[in-house]
């Protein structure tokens, strides 16, 4: 398996200052942050990153800030996807990838294509991007689930499609890309609460949203994990559990950014049509973080 996508990455925030202008200085503090605390790699602009509501021109500025901070430590991965194929495949010709080292690109939303329409969406991006792929399985954003044999499809017929960052929170999914993937295509767990399972039964490591936050803790988990050490990473799951199930009660990335504003990191401005999370919210994640050991 490649080592460049294993164990834990984190789908980074874009910061915001009050006014809603990006705040660069908070951006590179999470992201020596993570560097210092044991996260393996970077992913840029995702959901998590506030992908929709920022312009073009704000993801180079964020792209720059990171890779600046990052200072060639760790690998970084770019968000780049949508519903409009022919958009997506102009960005990715578009974009200077020099220093990414793959993008991760999420099944088309809204738009609810047959399997075939997502295997031809994701042949297109293949056939157009210079770097290695992650494809993005996420249902409950897309309404559209990519079934395991399209996934697995495109395993096969593409050398970049290198990962699925699978986040449907579906165990037998997990189980039946593990037991029929390619050897070298990495299984990444999008789900927080599942992560250490899909490590156990063979999966690469996570995405993750919490692991922002808490990355040595997160880390360290993952890493026992893909040493078989069930119990002691067991251990730590059930300390993070309840947090997990937080950050994601109202929605992200309002919750994870109200860990960061708790750890004073950054504030937990988010940009409509999300709101920042709510006070009962704020007060368990205080309890939480005021109690995590």
């Amino acid at each position: 398996m490649s080592s460049k996508f294993l164990g834990t990455g984190v789908a980074l925030v874009t910061p915001f200052k009050t006014d809603l202008s990006i705040d660069h200085d908070a951006l590179a503090n999470i992201v020596n942050f993570n560097i210092e605390n044991g996260t393996d790699y970077l992913v840029i602009c995702g959901t998590t990153g506030e992908s929709v509501t920022i312009t073009k021109e704000e993801k180079q500025a964020v792209v720059n800030t990171i890779s600046k901070a990052n200072n060639g430590r760790l690998p970084l991965v770019l968000g780049i996807g949508g519903n409009n194929t022919a958009s997506v495949v102009e960005e990715i010709k578009a974009t200077d990838l020099s220093g990414i080292d793959a993008i991760l690109s999420v099944s088309p939303y809204y738009s609810k294509p047959t399997q075939e329409g997502l295997y031809q969406h994701f042949k297109a991006i293949a056939e157009a991007c210079p770097t290695d792929i992650i494809l993005y399985n996420v249902p409950g954003r897309t309404s559209k689930n990519m079934e395991v044999e399209t996934t697995l499809r495109l395993a096969n017929d593409f050398k970049n499609v290198v990962a699925v960052k699978e986040a449907g929170n579906n165990v037998a999914q997990y189980l039946q890309l593990l037991k029929n993937k390619p050897e070298d295509f990495l299984i990444i767990s999008g789900d927080d609460d599942l992560a250490l399972g899909v490590v156990l039964a063979g999966g690469a490591g996570v995405i993750s949203v919490i692991g922002q936050a808490f990355p040595k803790a997160f880390s360290n988990m993952v890493r026992l994990g893909l040493k078989g050490e069930a119990k002691a990473a067991y251990a730590i799951h059930f300390k993070l559990m309840d947090v997990v199930g937080h950050i994601f009660e109202e929605n992200n990335p309002a919750g994870i950014k109200a860990v960061f504003e708790a750890l004073n990191l950054c504030q937990d401005t988010v940009r409509l049509p999300l709101v920042p999370a709510s006070n009962s919210l704020k007060e368990k994640i205080a309890s939480f973080i005021k109690t995590f050991k």
